[in-house]
């Protein structure tokens, strides 16, 4: 029974982590599909708890299965890797050469040359997938491997040759 509430609990909490994500990221009808297999196996799983609730044992797998859950949903978030960043790249090589080794490997790349505290550097907006997160930033160390480097996740996107282009599905090819 003990292995039977953790094992439910982990499946529930892993769906629960996946549909609370896909929410966030825009993923309505699909978050609406996991989340009504999310509860039935919620339903299933506290009913076991509740109906042998006179057996700790039940209750601490119950709260394992559930910080097992957590962590095994936020790894499968982590490989789908939904949604888009934005990167903001500062560094002190001022020129062309950092964002044309960048567009040549088919991000879109926005520069401008900025002013920080030791004199000029070149700033640089980035957008790509998550899923080329880790891919961009090892591009960057490798032309640059002092370069601040700062992203956060883009929620809108409308406009520009880049939204074209990954809506044909020509990006990274």
């Amino acid at each position: 029974m003990v292995l039977i509430i953790f094992s439910i609990n982990i499946v529930y909490v892993t769906f629960f982590t996946v549909r609370m994500i896909m929410t966030l990221k825009g993923y309505r009808y699909l978050a609406a599909v996991v989340s009504m297999v999310e509860v039935v196996i919620y339903i299933v799983g506290l009913g076991l708890v509740l109906d042998n609730l006179d057996q700790i044992q039940n209750l601490i797998a119950y709260a394992l299965g559930y910080g097992s859950g957590v962590i095994i949903g936020s790894k499968i978030e982590e490989k789908m890797a939904l949604g888009y960043i934005t990167v903001n790249v500062i560094t002190s090589e001022a020129g062309e050469y950092l964002p044309n080794q960048l567009r040549e490997k088919g991000y879109g790349v926005t520069d401008w040359n900025a002013n920080g505290r030791d004199g000029g550097r070149q700033s640089m907006q980035i957008l790509t997938p998550r899923k080329m997160e880790l891919k961009l930033y090892k591009a960057i160390q490798e032309i640059d491997p002092k370069a601040f480097i700062i992203a956060y996740e883009a929620k809108t996107i409308h406009g520009g040759f880049w939204v074209k282009t990954v809506k044909r599905g020509n990006l990274y090819k």
